[in-house]
């Protein structure tokens, strides 16, 4: 009986090291402005990104701008400065900015029931284009509006059962892992041989990472299979990546702590056999 609750244990813990890992990246990274900040920050060097921000800032500034006959020129030279301005740290603080502004926008869409879209809102980094034009002398740079030009990076049509599974994710935390690590502690408890179960919690551990790893992959496609048109696919695959690096890491880590513990205890057991 001892052996068979050992084995129904860390057959839990398998199953529950992903649902655990999610649940603490839902209320802990995404929940956190300062967590979510940090993950977005290195996007500000994307190719793709910046290619979005730069396209999309243009045409709502230019739309905004009545130059007459020379409305061409003034949309090729505002797609030039953002396209060297997007090089600059002055971008990267108005990114920063924009994205610690769109995290409240980010919550809300998963959270509540209202929108289905997460968009990040360019007026920082316009105000900062705005600034740097004036300050060199570049005509008509004066009559560009700071204003609000929000750019999709995900959609989604069932955001409603995403807001659910979220809600769910963030009520059990840190509860979930600290019912893994109970419950992987009392598998190696209850066993008869305890070096056995050992090797087979750090065998549930690798099994459990890799089911995590699998699922962070599988949704990355489900992900980007369901954009609509119109959001830039290699964009949205940098921002998708960039909000489940903590995943994709913890399952690695998870990995090869569960794999150097079944491993020990392997060698242990060889070892105490060798006269």
């Amino acid at each position: 009986m001892r052996t068979f609750l050992s084995a129904v244990l860390i057959a839990l813990v398998a199953l529950l090291v992903p649902a655990s890992a999610v649940a603490y990246w839902a209320d802990h990274e995404l929940g956190s402005a300062d967590r979510y900040t940090a993950a977005m920050s290195p996007l500000a060097e994307n190719p793709a990104v910046q290619k979005v921000v730069v396209t999309q800032a243009t045409r709502g500034l230019a739309g905004q701008i009545d130059a007459g006959p020379f409305q061409t020129g003034v949309e090729a030279l505002l797609g030039e400065a953002l396209s060297s301005f997007v090089g600059t740290p002055a971008y990267r603080t108005a990114w920063d900015a924009t994205n610690r502004a769109a995290h409240a926008a980010f919550l809300k869409a998963l959270t509540t029931g209202d929108g289905n879209a997460v968009t990040i809102d360019l007026e920082p980094v316009i105000a900062q284009v705005k600034e740097v034009l004036v300050d060199d002398g570049v005509p008509l740079a004066d009559r560009i509006p700071v204003t609000h030009i929000s750019v999709k990076v995900m959609e989604y049509d069932n955001l409603g059962a995403l807001r659910k599974g979220f809600r769910m994710l963030q009520i059990a935390g840190i509860w979930l892992p600290v019912l893994t690590l109970v419950l992987a502690a009392a598998a190696i408890a209850l066993a008869v041989h305890r070096r056995r179960a050992v090797i087979a919690t750090g065998l549930g551990l690798a099994v459990g990472a890799a089911l995590l790893g699998f699922a962070v992959a599988l949704c990355r496609r489900l992900t980007l299979d369901d954009l609509p048109a119109d959001i830039d696919r290699p964009a949205a695959e940098a921002v998708y990546d960039a909000l489940t690096a903590f995943l994709r890491t913890t399952a690695w880590v998870v990995l090869a702590v569960g794999l150097a513990a079944a491993l020990a205890a392997w060698l242990t057991g060889r070892l105490r056999r060798t006269p």
